[in-house]
């Protein structure tokens, strides 16, 4: 691989949402940044695979994920490529931001370029080299080869938390019982869908969407619909062969463009994201249930006679695999509380939401409206390896309290906050466990980022 021989203050190994907030962040802050993505482009699994809509920047009416990931959609919603962020009409939970993919891809290009940011494209983390309590380099596999590159302090942003786990952090994976993992789920996105044929069978069938909780207006509140439910249909499509995986509901969220869906009602149970032979299964298994649902759609629900499946993606969706073991490890006791912390860098107003590894049915609690829950520094952290921040879903949490904050703009909100925790060490030569954290916090401050009340006047 031709490389520079360029050592940089900060590499970020994935580029999803989280990955390229961090890198943002970093360059913002002053740092020589690069982001290795396997794809060609940022943003992940909401760019790449349907992942959508954005849910939710809110707490109540308060957005309390702002900074770079709300600016980015209020840099979107500019160009026309998002309507912003609108009620969810599904009833749970504050609001949901739709997309245009491709102008997605095209703006946090810019926003990373604008702040003097790098990217190597179809790049994979092959391995690492780790001494001493750092990482020394780290090894990636593109289309010239194998090559070396060097950094001050890296960011693992892979989702999977594979720059962490091959460097020697101790890891957990799922459920604390079992280990067992939130299924995954094939995304569908899909076109030319009748949205008033959907309304009008919303309105004229209550009792076919729990969610709703009877109050079918819900649905006029926004112009976008977001909807979970068709319990009964779904029941007679089970009845007569139609329907086949275990599965409470169908659950679908209109995209950015008219007629335009994206379905998220596949349910990929037992197989293991961190295991090549057992994802490569249930990718297979992802595309012949999403063939399913098609099916199902177009021969039960109304305003789908006429609807086309156009893409599923390259890669399926993960809610969970691996957890880093930080400094500190956010429980669900901490969700349930809204614990606070004096190193919170992030938020979320999501509900606790995990779809069971188990089969059908998803738990959820529902925070107190228009409460929030805090994320600390030192979940990003660990006491092993010196130079490396964790930002995105792998970070240190429990199985509860991932399912809290798993979601894209919460994980944007923490990926700035580890881009900048790693600049800052990057900066000062020191390990990114040792950073202020209220150096850290003025930075997010700087960035535009959301810190509570009480939390700012600690910073005056």
């Amino acid at each position: 691989m031709n490389n520079k021989e360029a050592i940089y203050d900060v590499i970020v190994v994935g580029g999803g949402i989280s990955g390229a907030m961090a890198a943002i962040g970093a360059a913002r802050a002053g740092a020589k940044t690069l982001v290795v993505e396997q794809y060609g482009f940022l943003g992940g699994m909401l760019t790449a695979a349907g992942v959508g809509p954005m849910m939710t920047f809110h707490a109540g009416e308060q957005q309390v994920v702002q900074g770079t990931t709300g600016e980015l959609i209020d840099r979107l919603k500019a160009k026309d490529k998002s309507p912003g962020h609108l009620f969810d009409t599904t009833g749970f939970t504050y609001t949901v931001t739709p997309f245009d993919v491709e102008g997605m891809k095209m703006e946090l290009e810019l926003m990373l370029t604008e702040a003097g940011g790098e990217l190597l494209y179809h790049a994979m983390l092959a391995s690492v080299e780790a001494e001493a309590g750092r990482i020394k380099s780290i090894t990636v596999c593109t289309k010239a080869g194998l090559g070396k590159l060097h950094a001050k302090v890296f960011v693992d942003a892979t989702g999977d938390a594979d720059l962490a786990f091959h460097a020697g952090v101790e890891c957990t994976k799922g459920r604390e019982s079992d280990g067992a993992c939130q299924p995954m789920t094939m995304k569908m996105r899909m076109m030319n869908v009748d949205i008033r044929q959907v309304r009008d069978y919303i309105k004229n069938n209550p009792d076919e969407f729990p969610r709703l909780e009877g109050d079918v207006n819900k649905i006029d509140k926004a112009p976008r619909i977001s909807i979970g439910g068709f319990v009964k249909t779904l029941a007679k499509g089970r009845a007569a062969g139609d329907f086949t995986f275990p599965r409470e509901d169908i659950l679908f969220f209109e995209a950015n463009a008219p007629g335009e869906v994206i379905v998220n009602t596949t349910r990929i149970l037992g197989y293991d994201a961190n295991d090549p032979w057992s994802f490569s299964l249930a990718e297979m298994e992802g595309r012949r249930q999403a063939l399913e649902v098609d099916r199902f759609l177009k021969k039960y629900i109304p305003g789908f006679k006429d609807s086309v499946l156009v893409y599923t993606g390259p890669q399926i969706g993960v809610r969970s695999s691996r957890q880093i073991k930080g400094q500190y490890t956010l429980t669900g006791q901490d969700i349930h509380s809204r614990k606070s912390f004096p190193d919170t860098i992030a938020h979320t107003g999501y509900p606790v939401d995990i779809h069971s590894p188990d089969g059908e049915g998803t738990a959820h609690v529902k925070p107190k409206w228009g409460t929030f829950c805090n994320i600390p520094y030192r979940c990003l952290v660990n006491g092993q390896i010196a130079n490396m921040v964790t930002v995105g879903r792998c970070i240190s949490v429990d199985f509860e309290a991932q399912g809290a904050v798993r979601t894209t703009p919460t994980m944007g909100a923490v990926g700035q906050a580890g881009g900048i925790g790693a600049a800052l060490a990057a900066e000062g030569g020191t390990s990114v466990g040792e950073i202020d954290p209220q150096r850290l916090q003025q930075e997010l401050k700087k960035q535009g980022a959301f810190l509570s009340l009480a939390e700012l006047n600690s910073l005056e």
